[in-house]
């Protein structure tokens, strides 16, 4: 019996680079077209959660589906996955020189629509930055479509004072999770 048929349900690059540290290649790469929108007062745990449920529920595929998301809260607020510069510089300004927390979700839908689910929980402290440290990091492009506003693969991580968690969980796909969930799927992992 071969490998399981497995569908990454994201575009994210950096999620099939993490994937691939563990040796996996997904057989397709289908993102879920779906509204990311929190809804009013919904905790940033319970969103990634929902989230990565959502988005493995709303890809139509054969075998396995995996799926994830990365949510930034400073406090209860859920941080935007920023499109502009303006709010990607608002989100750094808040971030700058206190600890958030970057929660992300892996969930795992089964063929016959089991749905295993993992929540990666980290926090992420900023150093105080400045005005020109900004408009450097915002001139890389690095931010764009980044939860927060940043990316801790680039340049961000040299603006970060620590971490307590998991570096790949902060980049998207925590490893350790993952790998569980998949092991427990049947799927061999070195």
């Amino acid at each position: 019996m071969g490998t399981p048929h497995l569908t990454l349900a994201s575009a994210s690059p950096r999620r099939r680079e993490l994937l691939a540290r563990l040796g996996i290649e997904p057989d397709a790469i289908t993102p879920a077209d779906i509204d990311e929108t929190p809804n009013a007062a919904e905790r940033p745990r319970d969103y990634a959660l929902r989230m990565g449920h959502e988005k493995a529920l709303g890809v139509t595929a054969q075998g396995f589906v995996l799926a994830g998301d990365t949510v930034v809260a400073a406090g209860r607020r859920i941080l935007p996955k920023t499109e502009d510069e303006g709010e990607a510089r608002r989100c750094l300004e808040l971030l700058s020189g206190r600890r958030h927390d970057v929660l992300t979700s892996v969930v795992l839908r089964e063929p016959d629509g089991t749905l295993r689910e993992r929540l990666n929980e980290n926090t992420v402290r900023f150093k105080s930055i400045s005005r020109e440290e900004i408009a450097a990091y915002l001139a890389s492009g690095e931010w764009r479509g980044k939860a927060g506003g940043y990316a801790i693969q680039g340049a961000a991580e040299g603006l970060i004072q620590w971490i307590r968690g998991s570096h790949s969980g902060v980049m998207g796909l925590p490893l350790y999770e993952t790998r569980a969930l998949l092991k427990s799927a049947g799927f061999t992992i070195a």
